[in-house]
């Protein structure tokens, strides 16, 4: 359970790092507003967080279990708004989105089942999409 912690802690850090650093991805869609970093920093981020704090322990009740769906449920949409109104530039931002709706619903699936311990796992398939886009997008120089 340490190494699990440790792993979680360290996909928290990553992601933390990479709302932090400024970067290219503000891109808008096309008739929307809202840009990347807005929905990361309004959907991703907090869901993210919600996450990975309420799966440190295993939830006590049924209402702590059905914040955790709901947060792996919002960041499984968080991808398909990306890829909504011509948001989504590239492939490696559609191959992101493909691995986060891919990571989130098997997040979303070891919730359902009051998995705790395989959910906090899954979570590194989430930070991986993010990661994903962000080495690419973020992190680059254009």
């Amino acid at each position: 359970m340490k190494q699990r912690l440790c792993i979680a802690a360290l996909a928290l850090a990553v992601l933390t790092v990479s709302l932090i650093v400024p970067g290219n991805a503000q891109k808008k869609g096309e008739t929307r507003p809202l840009t990347s970093s807005q929905l990361m920093a309004g959907l991703v981020k907090p869901q993210l967080g919600v996450l990975q704090e309420g799966l440190k322990e295993a939830p006590a009740d049924d209402e702590a279990w059905k914040k955790l769906a709901t947060a792996a449920a919002l960041l499984n949409e968080s991808g398909h708004a990306m890829m909504a109104d011509g948001r989504c530039p590239d492939e490696v931002w559609k191959q992101a989105c493909r691995i986060l709706d891919e990571a989130s619903v098997k997040t979303l699936k070891l919730i359902e089942k009051k998995d705790a311990e395989g959910a906090l796992e899954s979570i590194a398939g989430i930070t991986a999409a993010c990661k994903h886009c962000h080495t690419e997008h973020k992190y680059k120089k254009k």
